[in-house]
């Protein structure tokens, strides 16, 4: 069978990593623990590591937390209106841009007898959640004295829905903005919330504002992505998680389908067919693992002699290009995938593949 191995040696090296670059600028950072879907025992790893600010876009995950030691609690997507209440009761910070919606929050507040922070999202050009820059004064104005709301500053999300990538001007905007705002309402506001992981790599070429202090971070964390340059970040591993699959089947085959071909399949392909030559053959591997457990084309093999070509809903078809040794691998062996964020959270969101903690050595490098 198959199953996801979860490397805490890897884990706590890039959450070093990022503690060390967030520490050297005087800000904090949170979580971002969407892709682990809630699950516990990663949660309880990132906490027993010293996490102490996870963010999530679903509140069933924030309840997975566990209740042992203090961990501020974010919701990171604007909550709708029917959710404000469980908002109030199970996270201390929220993003917003609606105002009607922070009334509420106001009002639950209020009525829970307790005081609810808030980040105000601007919208810089990434189209997706923020207030428009031309309205954000009486926006402000609108929200700025609500009794039980706390205005803890504003944000932008950037490079998270249009793919562009987040540019040093966008940035320097909300400094502008914060400037702006505390002059014309007299009130601090201590956080610029823009960093993640698509911005990390601009700091290796200095360019990123001192004033953006609040960094919201998980795919660096849990993958070491590059998301600018691509490959991995500067002193980050990429192996938190992998994914072993068990061979079901090996044999030479074909790697042309033989007669007529109607795309009947239920999925796309996942290799161009008609770039291979007819009677061309390779040797095939079935492995128990398919588009039902995960994204198949966000799966990279580890051995450099491996490639997936194609997939059904339970099992992936892997060509292994070992023809000088035909036994390097047989049934019940297993091989060996990193993944995209698409390939691991589909994975972490499924219930067929195991999820195996590999706990931290005792002779495990230090972080670089």
């Amino acid at each position: 069978m198959s199953r996801l191995c979860i490397n805490m040696d890897a884990l706590h090296n890039n959450m070093s990593r990022i503690d060390a670059i967030v520490s050297e600028r005087g800000g904090s950072w949170t979580v971002v623990s969407k892709v682990l879907c809630g699950n516990e025992d990663v949660l309880r790893a990132l906490m027993d590591m010293g996490v102490r600010s996870v963010g999530d876009t679903r509140l069933d995950n924030l309840r997975a937390l566990p209740l042992s030691g203090y961990v501020e609690r974010w919701y990171l997507r604007v909550p709708p209106p029917s959710a404000t209440e469980e908002v109030v009761s199970l996270t201390d910070v929220s993003l917003n841009s609606e105002k009607e919606t922070i009334h509420q929050l106001d009002k639950d507040a209020g009525a829970a007898g307790k005081r609810h922070k808030i980040i105000v999202m601007i919208e810089l050009g990434d189209l997706r959640e923020g207030v428009l820059p031309g309205g954000l004064i009486d926006f402000y104005t609108d929200i700025f004295s609500l009794p039980n709301i706390d205005i803890l500053g504003i944000g932008a999300n950037l490079g998270c829905l249009s793919g562009t990538v987040p540019s040093v001007d966008q940035l320097m905007q909300l400094v502008l903005y914060r400037e702006l705002l505390e002059l014309k309402f007299g009130h601090n506001l201590p956080f610029i919330s823009a960093g993640t992981s698509a911005i990390l790599p601009l700091l290796d070429m200095c360019r990123i504002p001192d004033s953006v202090n609040h960094w919201r971070i998980g795919e660096a964390l849990f993958l070491g992505t590059d998301l600018i340059n691509g490959g991995t970040l500067n002193g980050f591993r990429d192996d938190v998680f992998i994914l072993e699959a068990e061979i079901a089947e090996i044999k030479q085959k074909s790697m042309v389908p033989l007669g007529e071909v109607a795309n009947v399949a239920p999925f796309e392909p996942v290799e161009n067919e008609a770039e291979l030559s007819p009677g061309q053959r390779g040797r095939r591997a079935l492995i128990s693992a398919g588009e039902l457990d995960t994204d198949v084309r966000g799966l990279m093999p580890v051995a450099a002699n491996c490639r997936i070509v194609g997939a059904s809903s339970d099992i992936s078809v892997v060509h292994i290009d070992d023809d000088d040794d035909e036994r390097r691998y047989k049934v019940g062996d297993m091989l060996s995938f990193k993944m995209s964020y698409s390939a691991l959270l589909r994975i972490m969101n499924g219930r067929y593949i195991p999820k195996v903690i590999l706990p931290r050595t005792a002779t495990a490098e230090q972080p670089v």
